[in-house]
């Protein structure tokens, strides 16, 4: 079906709208690279917290009757200010001892998009990305340029010392110290550690929206770009479906997660848990990469499919009552059942 693409066209000529009432939704995550045996009670504790706070913060957008843009941006920046993750404060350092962070938004009213990659001193890089969407006819800005542009729209710059943490920190000593161990690069230990954050919505008009923004991988080199800020990769919406993935990046490109998932549901009438779980926990696992993603529909049906200990996550529909969790055997009620081959080949 390609419902998506005929109203993009419709809405470019200002002649028509397949917009209609729904129940707003937020779904966000925080990344899937969560190993529940380096969990203190404590660390469970902020970010089921911090998780709650930005689902409330997004969905206050969407009671309001502002937009899915506005709910997906609202939630993300909160996560970005949290130290406990890998976006924003408390991203992780590359090779050089720097922090590059990347963004991405897009609107799937219409299909706008704006990103960011590779930025050092932009507080939020959503809203930047946003920026780029909103006040600029370009999709993405990258490095030095980026921040030229923040500086002419008003978007807050930081010094790079905002962004520091020592956990962070350490986690790139240790790398180091791997690289001279190994007498290589560690790619293959230090990309278990992934993190991200990101949100999806559906507005009370039935617009839908993702973003997606974080830190990338730590110990990473030569200016490398994962899948958060390219659209299509890790982060896609259209009029059907909103995606925001978390993961081993290169595969997400390689796979062009986000899109294909929505592919699935907009144009091969597959439910979009199914669509998700087969290229999370099936396709990209296949290749030798793994991560998460969260997934909503235009019906507000919600897929959070993941293959590692766990991934923060949550969601708020109707009732308005933050969901939040953690590992994977906490039950959210979003998994969608694999054939007995498939399971077996999802394993990280």
């Amino acid at each position: 079906m390609k419902s998506c693409r005929l109203f993009a066209a419709l809405a470019a000529l200002g002649i028509a709208s397949m917009s209609h009432a729904a129940a707003p939704v937020l779904v966000i995550h925080g990344g899937a690279g969560v190993i529940k045996r380096e969990m203190s009670p404590a660390r469970d504790k902020a970010i089921r917290a911090a998780l709650t706070q930005a689902l409330q913060s997004g969905y206050a957008q969407l009671k309001a009757g502002r937009t899915a843009v506005d709910a997906v941006a609202a939630a993300i920046t909160v996560l970005e200010d949290d130290p406990n993750f890998n976006a924003g404060k408390g991203s992780v350092f590359t090779h050089d001892g720097r922090n590059e962070l990347d963004a991405a938004i897009m609107d799937g009213s219409n299909l706008a998009a704006g990103s960011v990659a590779g930025v050092h001193r932009v507080k939020n890089p959503i809203l930047l990305a946003r920026a780029v969407m909103d006040k600029s006819s370009h999709v993405m800005l990258v490095g030095d340029g980026a921040e030229e542009f923040a500086k002419a729209v008003g978007i807050t710059l930081v010094d790079p010392s905002y962004f520091r943490t020592e956990e962070r920190w350490q986690q790139l000593q240790k790398a180091l110290k791997e690289d001279a161990e190994k007498s290589k690069h560690a790619d293959e230990e230090t990309a278990k550690h992934f993190g991200t954050v990101g949100a999806v919505a559906l507005d009370a008009q039935g617009h839908l929206a993702a973003g997606t923004s974080t830190g990338g991988m730590t110990d990473k080199r030569w200016g490398r770009v994962g899948d958060s800020p390219i659209i299509g990769a890790g982060t896609y919406a259209d009029a059907d479906c909103a995606v925001s993935g978390t993961g081993w990046g290169e595969y997400y490109i390689r796979t062009v997660a986000a899109h294909e998932i929505c592919m699935r549901v907009s144009q091969m009438r597959v439910p979009i848990r199914r669509a998700a779980a087969e290229v999370i926990n099936q396709e990209i696992p296949s290749m030798g990469g793994n991560g998460g993603a969260i997934a909503l529909d235009a019906d507000g049906t919600i897929a959070m499919p993941f293959n590692t200990d766990g991934m923060y996550r949550g969601w708020i529909g109707a009732d308005g009552v933050p969901h939040v969790a953690i590992y994977g055997d906490e039950n959210d009620g979003t998994a969608e059942p694999l054939p007995a081959e498939a399971s077996s080949a999802s394993s990280p």
